[in-house]
């Protein structure tokens, strides 16, 4: 598996706007951390952005999990740029 990094938008008022659907969110990203395919992910402490890196076959199947997850669908991210990322160390 390839290893992503993910820069994304929160929109305006977040932080309110996710109440509804933080848990449902949150028990979808622990199943993935479980699967491997997530490695970490949340938000700036400003919280107008997000952060993330996940391990996926392709950049495909990276998008379809995160616009899968209510956040996106909900309209809590409003955007995203996913780059391919070499682990050092």
């Amino acid at each position: 598996m390839e290893k992503f990094v993910v820069f994304g938008k929160y929109c305006e008022d977040a932080i309110i706007k996710r109440t509804p659907f933080r848990e449902q969110h949150l028990s979808r990203l622990k199943k993935l951390k479980d699967r491997d395919i997530l490695v970490t992910l949340g938000p700036t402490k400003c919280t107008k952005y997000l952060f993330g890196i996940f391990q996926a076959n392709d950049k495909n199947e990276l998008i379809d999990l995160i616009e899968e997850d209510i956040y996106w669908e909900k309209g809590i991210w409003t955007n995203y740029d996913i780059y391919p990322w070499i682990q050092a160390f």
